[in-house]
């Protein structure tokens, strides 16, 4: 008889585009702390059409820590896409995905997961509380962009959270399956579909406050990536509509 594999209590997504500097010490931090305090966990690193080493690194990282799972996607399709892969694949109960650098330091975990455990669906890192401990603040002119995105963010798709846009959010399974299979935007602007998603499936979302540091080497452009963004918030609006 073959002895069922028991299904982790937790599991950690990790999206991964070209990150070939932070990955391997990425790996080792998350997977020291979880050793110790989650013995029932995954690690799922996505690599988005990595054009370093990334893939090879993350692969390396294996062979000492046998959770660390790599899916190695050979075409860029972008965080979205890569999130929504690693958290339907994931195995877990409860599922957290956290950027490749570690802005919000992986200890903070034990905050999400005190809320999910507390009857919540989901729970999201913020920035933007007043209880946020925000050790290295982003440029003026990208703090400006946030506060007008969430703006555009309140009248449009999803009222009354202060920060969609941190890249550390936990979901209970049953959540995490069912709003995952209906996420659809590839781009920076899967967060808040998401959170509309979730809202409306009726899913409860907390809102936790997180330490975070910014990391100055951000993939987020600009110049492009808000008009893209809003471009997003508008399709997620009319495709709810026509769900209404």
């Amino acid at each position: 008889m073959n002895k069922k594999t028991e299904e982790p209590y937790l599991s950690i997504v990790i999206p991964a585009y070209n990150e070939e500097a932070v990955i391997r010490n990425t790996l080792e931090k998350v997977a020291e702390y979880l050793e110790g305090r989650y013995p029932s966990y995954e690690i799922i690193v996505v690599c988005d059409g990595c054009k370093d080493n990334t893939a090879g690194l993350a692969e390396g990282a294996t062979k000492a820590h046998n959770k660390i799972r790599v899916l190695d996607r050979k075409n860029n399709m972008g965080k979205g896409f890569s999130v929504r892969q690693g958290c339907l694949e994931a195995k877990g109960s409860y599922i957290i995905f956290t950027d490749a650098d570690l802005s919000t330091p992986i200890e903070e975990i034990k905050k999400l997961l005190k809320w999910l455990k507390d009857s919540y669906d989901i729970a999201i890192g913020s920035r933007a509380l007043k209880e946020s401990d925000i050790q290295i603040r982003q440029p003026w002119y990208r703090e400006t962009m946030g506060k007008i995105f969430n703006l555009f963010v309140q009248a449009v798709t999803v009222r009354g959270i202060s920060d969609t846009q941190c890249g550390f959010k936990g979901f209970k399974k049953d959540a995490a399956k069912e709003v995952f299979k209906r996420q659809t935007i590839n781009g920076f602007g899967f967060d808040v579909e998401l959170l509309y998603i979730a809202r409306r499936l009726g899913y409860s979302i907390k809102e936790v406050p997180v330490r975070w540091l910014n990391r100055p080497a951000s993939r987020v452009n600009p110049l492009v990536h808000p008009v893209k963004m809003l471009y997003d918030l508008l399709k997620i609006r009319i495709k709810g509509m026509g769900k209404s």
